[in-house]
């Protein structure tokens, strides 16, 4: 009786071609934010209960903020496959081409599978040579290495859960989707205090009991996808590589501009950590931390938006249905623009009490008020950002989609973080000022290209179709 209750719970779906396009929005978007609420919890408590580690707390959550560009890099290869090949297939799927769409899906797990390989190899003998170049000092490096040994460990089952779960959501099973970010999630909040504080393990305590919560999640997706989903997974046969050879070039240019996203994430990291070492020193690293943690927090819900209406966006899109894809753009924006106009407004009239979250140290507090009201003050500008990159990836629009990607971090944010500081003399203050600055220029011309390039693209469409 159970089993049926479960498989039934698993096996609900959304029904993209006749359910209205809000509905199918809020249907995906809310597992999606509660998974992706749970999945924060993987970085999150991870923090705050680092940070509460009797005596070396405050410096050890200095040093995994040192390791957050590294774990960025990672699910940057992740998003890669996973965020290049979902549109993809459900486009496939918009075109009732389910052998294609099939294809597509096995060819990024296959990707995805050679990458995680390659990457442990290639990161085990450089990761201190990595983490000294991402600004870690000596001090810090005997928190951070441990710490990274062990979280490198998962990162085939990390690398799989990121990647692969977005073809359970662009099938409709959002649930599934769902309990497969709960489960390890769970598991993390249950093992991090026993191996943190009752085992006295640790910073590495932390390490340990995500590796083994991903693991736990990285098993559900696959059994999932192989034996529940409508469309099996597996591994690509040795016949099909060559005939897959352009769907893999696709899939890679099309999540490159989420990988370039978070690749440029962590390199902002890397450039604001460094800044602050020479402007601020090492409780500043803290802040920026605490700032990282709290920036996570409030944008889980306009990711689980985004990621909840591309398989609308792409399936429409496949299916040359104009008007819903007209309407699902509305229907994103209201609700990112809503949620977005009330969250910031905590933000900037009660900051400490998100702060006293992550640390309850007096002094990091005092500094991380006023850098934390400074890095959100346009903090409203990145939906515009966020609204047009979700566009145009979902639509198959690579080159717009690494250009946006491209120009908020690398030329706009790098850039300002070494200027403001060192050369305007604003110290700290000009590294969390950049942030507001890119927002509102990056996130301005995204927006508005989008408007201009898509919107009558659709009206094409919808005149074909009436001709035909």
């Amino acid at each position: 009786m159970i089993y049926l209750v479960v498989s039934e719970v698993f096996m609900k779906r959304i029904d993209f071609e006749n359910d209205t396009v809000t509905r199918n929005i809020v249907n995906a978007a809310f597992p999606l934010l509660v998974a992706q609420i749970m999945s924060l919890l993987y970085n999150v408590v991870d923090r705050i209960y680092i940070a509460r580690i009797p005596s070396v707390g405050t410096y050890a959550l200095g040093a995994i903020g040192l390791c957050f560009p590294l774990i960025v890099i990672i699910n940057a290869f992740a998003n890669l496959f996973g965020s290049g090949g979902a549109p993809l297939f459900s486009i496939s799927r918009g075109e009732k081409n389910s052998a294609k769409a099939n294809l597509v899906m096995n060819t990024s797990f296959t990707m995805l599978v050679l990458c995680s390989i390659v990457l442990m190899i290639v990161l085990y003998p450089l990761l201190k040579p990595i983490l000294t170049l991402f600004g870690t000092s000596s001090s810090a490096m005997k928190y951070a290495y441990p710490y990274m040994m062990i979280y490198l460990i998962g990162t085939l089952p990390s690398m799989l859960t990121l990647g692969m779960n977005p073809f359970i959501n662009a099938q409709g099973y959002s649930t599934a989707g769902m309990c497969s970010v709960l489960i390890g999630a769970i598991m993390n909040l249950v093992l991090d205090p026993i191996f943190i504080f009752l085992f006295g393990l640790g910073i590495q305590g932390a390490a340990i009991a995500t590796v083994i919560s991903q693991c736990v999640s990285a098993i559900f997706v696959y059994w999932f996808l192989k034996n529940r989903s409508e469309l099996k997974v597996r591994l690509l046969k040795k016949e099909e590589w060559i005939v897959c050879k352009r769907y893999a070039q696709n899939i890679v240019s099309l999540g490159s501009s989420s990988f370039i996203m978070q690749l440029t994430n962590s390199l902002v990291s890397i450039c604001c950590n460094n800044v602050l070492s020479i402007t601020g020193g090492d409780i500043y690293i803290s802040v920026m931390t605490i700032i990282s943690s709290v920036r996570q927090l409030v944008e889980t819900p306009i990711h689980a938006i985004n990621d909840g209406s591309s398989p609308v966006l792409s399936y429409n899109y496949g299916a040359r249905r104009a008007e819903r894809i007209r309407k699902a753009i509305k229907v994103i924006s209201i609700l990112v623009f809503g949620y977005t106009a009330i969250v910031w407004s905590f933000i900037i009239l009660i900051p400490h009490i998100l702060i006293q979250v992550f640390s309850s140290d007096p002094v990091l507090i005092r500094n991380t008020v006023p850098a934390l009201n400074q890095y959100f003050s346009a903090f409203i500008f990145m939906d515009l950002q966020y609204i047009g990159q979700n566009v145009f990836k979902s639509l198959n629009k690579k080159k717009q989609a690494i250009f946006f990607s491209i120009l908020r971090k690398v030329i706009i944010v790098v850039p300002l973080t070494h200027i403001m500081p060192l050369y305007l003399h604003m110290g700290t203050d000009g590294v969390f000022l950049a942030e507001p600055v890119s927002n509102v220029v990056g996130g301005t011309l995204c927006f508005v290209t989008m408007l201009v390039t898509i919107m009558p693209e659709l009206k094409r469409m919808e005149n074909k179709n009436v001709i035909e």
